[in-house]
């Protein structure tokens, strides 16, 4: 998903939102919104999800609204949502149009037969386009068949809105509307963009506290300075000479939100108990083993 690049319609900007499904290349929404705000994108999602139901995954550049470069994980309040509901987050590189190649074609015909039309177009000019994108265009990646003869909705149906998450052998936790959360009388800051919902956390092996926001975990509370440390970054060991036993040479790949290394061919571990050694998460001296 992502927006096409705006054009004139009139006196008005026509930036149509573009949702495609990965596999068949069915074009499942194409809307001129009125703007790129969580609330509108999130009424156009929720028609979606009634429609075709609950995806496994959507995949998403890093910009606004779907990402948010200041927060856990790139948390926007949008993909907050979408975790919440049990989707998956799939990001491609910050520059990168070419990790999502496809939707980039797509937006390429959308320019050369829509934009061209100016004022002219209407949403219901776009509804025809997609359904014919959908039912008479035959695409040499899928055999020379339309997307409409290889998508079918998902089986997971949307309830409806989220009143509260729920953590079984969990404390709960709710972030207040300046992204904090109170824990053992102290505050602590994780993000805006989780304001207002709940927080599940327990204690692990290493004496610090798990902060877990639906599937995903968030990071870890050390009681022992009053900190929070976000899994996307690592936290400090107690003993520092962990750091130089470590191989990295032997990790490698993608991360909770399923992100891809494209730096390397081996997917098979997840971050953030191992970390792709050309990543810059990784220490310096990994990058020189490598090349080598």
């Amino acid at each position: 998903m992502d927006f096409k690049g705006w054009w004139w319609r009139g006196h008005y900007r026509c930036e149509p939102l573009t949702v495609r499904d990965e596999y068949s290349r069915y074009l499942l929404e194409l809307r001129a919104v009125p703007d790129a705000r969580t609330e509108t994108l999130q009424r156009s999602f929720e028609r979606l999800f009634e429609r075709h139901g609950l995806p496994g995954a959507i995949r998403s550049d890093n910009g606004s609204p779907f990402a948010s470069r200041s927060a856990v994980y790139g948390l926007s309040r949008l993909s907050a949502w979408w975790v919440a509901l049990g989707i998956d987050l799939e990001r491609g590189r910050p520059g990168h149009p070419q990790d999502n190649g496809a939707h980039e074609r797509l937006h390429r015909d959308i320019r050369l037969e829509l934009e061209s039309l100016g004022p002219r177009i209407s949403q219901d000019g776009l509804e025809l386009w997609r359904q014919a994108f959908n039912e008479q265009r035959p695409q040499e990646a899928l055999g020379m068949r339309c997307p409409s003869q290889l998508y079918h909705s998902s089986s997971r149906k949307y309830q409806g809105p989220i009143e509260e998450l729920i953590y079984p052998r969990m404390a709960n936790r709710g972030i207040n509307r300046h992204g904090q959360m109170s824990w053992e009388n102290e505050l602590y800051f994780l993000s805006t963009s989780l304001a207002g919902w709940s927080l599940g956390l327990k204690d692990n092996s290493e004496g610090r506290i798990e902060v877990w926001f639906a599937r995903l975990l968030l990071g870890w509370i050390d009681p022992a300075s009053a900190s929070f440390f976000g899994a996307n970054i690592r936290p400090p060991k107690k003993n520092k000479t962990e750091l130089k036993k470590r191989n990295y040479k032997d990790y490698s790949v993608t991360d909770v939100l399923t992100q891809k290394c494209y730096r390397c061919s081996d997917r098979t571990f997840l971050l953030p108990t191992a970390y792709c050694p050309l990543s810059p998460l990784a220490p310096p001296r990994a990058h020189k083993q490598r090349k080598r």
